[in-house]
């Protein structure tokens, strides 16, 4: 009795070390912590909406990577980088329609603009546009269900713009701190 499990025992750990070494010959590995750019301990972020999901969420993220951020007017605001949200803009489009003339899947595209400017008013993430979108099925003849479908995709797509968002300024970040210096300052 005691052979059988020993030799179960023996082909689980084979299997577990073949499957870390196909893991580690796929080039897989865990992505490091976001990395803030140098002076960038403070943030404010501007934007149309303040009080809207984006620029909560940015807030909720930009705290976690071990950023303070500050409101417009605070002690400290003048010192503070600047993220700035200049457009957020979503849009449905039809794609497809029914033997009626009735839309029926839908892409919801949410783009943003934003730029990253230093306390001194000099770019660090110079403006640029992330448009992110996603596809849906809305049967007009049945419509229980769309609007949740609609609302958790724009969630989604509303976290996925943080993470892009936050992965521009963490590729920055890298390239600086790869080149050792700061990069050239753009008024």
């Amino acid at each position: 009795m005691a052979r059988p499990t020993r030799f179960r025992s023996l082909v689980r750990i084979a299997a577990f070390a073949a499957a870390c070494a196909c893991l580690a010959a796929c080039g897989f590995h865990l992505r490091d912590s976001l990395l803030l750019p140098q002076g960038l301990d403070t943030v404010r972020i501007a934007s149309a909406n303040p009080d809207g999901p984006l620029a909560q969420q940015l807030e909720v993220a930009l705290r976690r990577a071990g950023a303070t951020i500050v409101e417009r007017g605070a002690p400290g605001a003048a010192g503070a980088a600047t993220l700035h949200i200049a457009s957020e803009q979503l849009a449905d489009t039809p794609i497809s329609v029914d033997q009626f003339g009735r839309s029926q899947e839908f892409t919801l595209r949410y783009a943003v603009v934003f730029d990253l400017r230093r306390a001194d008013g000099t770019d660090l993430v110079p403006q640029q546009a992330i448009e992110l979108a996603r596809d849906y099925v809305s049967v007009p003849s049945n419509s229980a269900g769309t609007e949740g479908e609609r609302d958790v995709l724009l969630r989604e797509l509303r976290r996925e713009m943080v993470s892009s968002i936050l992965r521009r300024i963490d590729a920055v970040s890298r390239l600086q701190q790869a080149q050792g210096v700061a990069p050239a300052a753009t008024p």
